[in-house]
């Protein structure tokens, strides 16, 4: 391996655009979560599909790794150089190419966020649904498989990329998918790119599927007296076939957590916050249905949020949670994790989850997007705390362990990284040892994004 003999060469080709600079490398090195700072040696800025082919190619030729980067969003470490190398961030890279409106389909390179993509298709009566949360780059959604909100309804970066542009190890671009809404043509390449966390190769341009922006839109959050009462109406609402197009859940600590941060006032008190699209009378109905439903259940306190800015509100409190439970405790490091469990076993997962942070010694506020089983602890630790770091990761690891045991995953959306690799055996089997035998085939030298996903790696 050599990493500088690959700078001086990249150096070459980028000029000002590869960056040494101590405040590049620690942007670069740092995670939205608890993983320690990891710097890489070097950050390339391409600004075409070309110029990302020539860098892997340097890299390549001097035994090189080489790391994708979009918003640096991602919550298990995906986008760290753990073994030094080249960062390629894609900020350059976020232009709208195509879009198809009457076949629903739009062509953009990597870099471009999920707000600024929507931003740009407002005059065509079109979505892009995907919605994680963070603002972050459609290139990382594709890499982690990443879902969100939205995802009941709309589902996931798996249901919603159609084809790829793609940069493999040894530099040669090939091009997975077709703008066809189906096809029986081979392997199916793009499912393979799509969370493979850019361990097998650079995404640098997407093919989506887009959807009609809803002709109306309400939203609501009522109150429960506990956690069960919430998730078995939740289960409820799915088994009538009421269509959702958000429904999520937050605990009473998570709601004391939003309450100072976004200065909300609601009841201490578990949540569900709902959302409905449609017609302006099958959203009515929906929301009728909906509320007969959770008042079974005991729900209390609806609130229905008609108008635009009512509904924003309601939403930005849901996407700042993260930061709300963190500013909870000050000076506090943050273990996020997700598990995704059948809809039948959310109940029990949740409150066991529940219990166990309950008998821990740190705060784990719960939320997550329960219409699909999928759910998130946020697990509050003084790093210098050995005890908190243990229970922190004790919890976490029988979250893992309790989902496996139900028939779930390790997670749902945040993916693999460094955090949950440990985990693949236990998901996956032999099955874990044929995806390190397509890293081996696709990557032989180990360059695209090492020491995560695989096996060895």
């Amino acid at each position: 391996m050599s990493i500088n003999a690959a700078i001086e060469e990249l150096s070459t080709l980028l000029g000002q655009r590869l960056s040494r600079s101590k405040s590049d490398l620690d942007q670069h090195g740092t995670s939205e979560t608890h993983f320690a700072l990891t710097p890489p040696d070097a950050v390339a800025y391409p600004a075409n599909t070309e110029e990302v082919s020539a860098i892997v190619k340097i890299c390549a030729r001097h035994h090189c790794p080489v790391v994708g980067f979009g918003a640096g969003t991602s919550l298990e470490g995906q986008t760290l150089a753990v073994q030094g190398g080249v960062v390629v961030d894609f900020r350059d890279m976020a232009a709208v190419l195509h879009v198809g409106a009457e076949d629903m389909d739009v062509t953009v390179q990597p870099g471009i966020t999920r707000e600024v993509l929507n931003e740009e298709l407002r005059a065509t009566g079109l979505m892009f649904p995907v919605d994680p949360g963070a603002n972050a780059s459609i290139g990382g959604m594709a890499s982690t498989r990443a879902s969100g909100t939205t995802a009941v309804r709309y589902g996931t970066m798996r249901d919603n990329v159609l084809g790829l542009e793609v940069v493999l190890a040894d530099g040669r671009i090939i091009q997975t998918g077709t703008r066809a809404r189906k096809s029986s043509a081979g392997y199916d390449l793009t499912a393979l790119f799509v969370g493979a966390e850019g361990t097998l190769g650079l995404i640098t341009a997407l093919t989506l599927r887009l959807h009609g922006q809803p002709e109306a839109v309400t939203s609501a959050v009522c109150a429960f007296d506990d956690i069960e009462a919430a998730v078995s109406a939740v289960q409820m609402t799915i088994q009538m076939g009421i269509p959702m197009a958000r429904i999520e859940f937050v605990d009473a600590a998570t709601v004391a957590a939003v309450n100072a941060y976004s200065k909300m006032d609601l009841p201490l008190c578990p949540h569900l916050l709902i959302e409905f699209n449609g017609s302006d009378s099958a959203v009515e109905e929906q929301a009728t249905l909906f509320g007969e439903v959770v008042e079974e259940f005991g729900a209390k306190g609806f609130e229905w949020a008609k108008k635009p800015e009512e509904r924003k509100a309601l939403w930005t409190m849901r996407h700042h949670a993260y930061w709300a439970i963190v500013q909870s405790r000050q000076g506090c490091k943050a273990l996020v994790t997700d598990i995704c469990v059948p809809i039948s076993n959310l109940a029990e997962a949740v409150e066991q989850t529940r219990a166990d942070i309950a008998a821990s010694p740190i705060e784990g506020p719960i939320l997550g997007h329960v219409g699909d089983g999928n759910f998130h602890a946020i697990l509050l630790f003084d790093e210098a705390n050995e005890a908190e770091v243990q229970a922190a990761n004790d919890l976490s690891h029988r979250m893992v362990e309790r989902a496996l045991a139900l028939g779930g995953t390790a997670t749902g959306e945040h993916g693999i990284g460094l955090g949950k690799k440990k985990y693949m055996q236990a998901e996956h089997g032999a099955g874990w040892d044929v995806m390190g035998d397509i890293k081996q085939a696709l990557d032989p030298q180990n360059l695209m994004n090492p020491g995560k996903l695989v096996r060895g790696n």
